[in-house]
């Protein structure tokens, strides 16, 4: 009997998954990941949850500990980043170095050769060239490989993701109910786990014990604006909650953190065709060589746009068919196959191509 290590959140899609895994044959072992202390932990609800659904489907519960990793791959990555004008994704440094890193090497000193999560994707193995292959899930309104695209041909030859056939979030739910799983009926969790509250400013103010300043409200040709209050405050394609009203529809273009200046645009100022990025990770093949098209999105709830994927340097440049809004430094640009559902992979967003004339003083 294989034996594969589950993360068991408490919440009802792993518990599904743990349940078709068990279904399947697997010898199941659930670890719930101790990843923080600080306010907004959810660790005492989360592992009751979790150990009421390992022991009703009779199988191990452990709590490990990752508060370390947790503190420096995803809260002092998340925390540096706003303080350097950009906007982190917290949840895919997650996924790379805690659900799919961490957890593996604690699966294999507990025996096991898989892990597995209730993330909505699949994973299939390329019979020409032997490498894992990435594909969205059956359940298109969940998808969430535009988060699981850095994740490396180890891992993924060591991952399983059960719940990529199922169609949607009701089919998981009727299946929890149709097995009597204690957490059926659990509402999902929405917000970054370690900032339930949602104010940012705060938790840096906290976490840093200082902030960057006010400084200055500029737009593309530096003319001041006004005064914002402290860049950490702020992410591109904002208009609401600027501070000031400008008596008109007014959006973040950029951010400029040496000169502490916000850069304001007009409406569809916030629209670019072009974005460089880098830290890349492709998944069918290891590097990129010749332009490519592809299904592009710019963040999680985007729909995939056309556009050309064209290797620049040590990353990539996209030209995309029409112009996108928002694009966010900071943020990651996610590759599929045109019309299709192959993960090529995905980037690191670094800027945009609007145009910044320069800072006046």
């Amino acid at each position: 009997m294989k034996r594969v290590v589950i993360g068991l959140s408490g919440g009802v899609d792993s518990s599904v998954a743990a349940a078709v895994l068990k279904e399947q044959g697997y010898e199941v072992i659930g670890i719930t990941m101790h990843l923080w202390d600080g306010e907004g932990s959810h660790l005492s609800s989360a592992a009751e949850d979790a150990k009421r659904v390992a022991d009703f489907l009779g199988i191990p519960h452990y709590v490990l500990d990752f508060r370390e990793e947790f503190s420096h791959y995803v809260v002092d990555y998340f925390s540096q980043e706003y303080v350097n004008g950009r906007t982190p994704n917290p949840c895919i440094a997650c996924n790379r170095h805690l659900k799919f890193d961490a957890m593996l090497q604690a699966a294999k000193d507990l025996g096991a050769d898989k892990i597995a999560t209730g993330h909505y994707a699949k994973i299939s193995e390329d019979s020409e060239t032997g490498r894992y292959l990435l594909h969205r899930g059956a359940a298109a309104e969940k998808d969430q490989t535009y988060v699981l695209y850095n994740l490396t041909q180890e891992q993924l030859a060591h991952v399983l993701m059960p719940l990529g056939g199922f169609s949607d979030k009701t089919a998981v739910r009727a299946k929890a109910e149709e097995l009597g799983i204690p957490t059926a009926n659990k509402p999902d969790s929405m917000e970054i786990c370690f900032i339930p509250d949602k104010d940012y400013a705060a938790f840096l103010a906290k976490r840093l014990g200082t902030l960057p300043p006010k400084g200055l409200f500029v737009d593309k040709s530096g003319n001041v604006l006004g005064e914002h209050q402290g860049i950490v405050n702020y992410t591109v394609g904002q208009r609401k909650g600027l501070g000031i009203a400008f008596g008109k529809p007014m959006f973040v273009l950029g951010i400029e953190p040496e000169q502490n200046q916000v850069i304001l645009g007009e409406k569809g100022e916030e629209f670019a065709k072009k974005l460089y990025a880098d830290a890349l990770n492709f998944i069918p093949f290891e590097h990129l060589t010749e332009p490519i098209r592809a299904d592009i999105k710019v963040r999680y709830s985007a729909k995939p746009a056309k556009g050309t994927v064209i290797p620049w340097g040590d990353g990539v440049k996209v030209e995309f068919d029409t112009p996108q809004r928002a694009i966010t430094p900071g943020q990651a640009v996610a590759f599929y196959q045109p019309d299709g559902d192959l993960v090529l992979g995905g980037a690191t967003i670094q800027r945009s191509d609007y145009e910044f004339s320069g800072i006046k003083k």
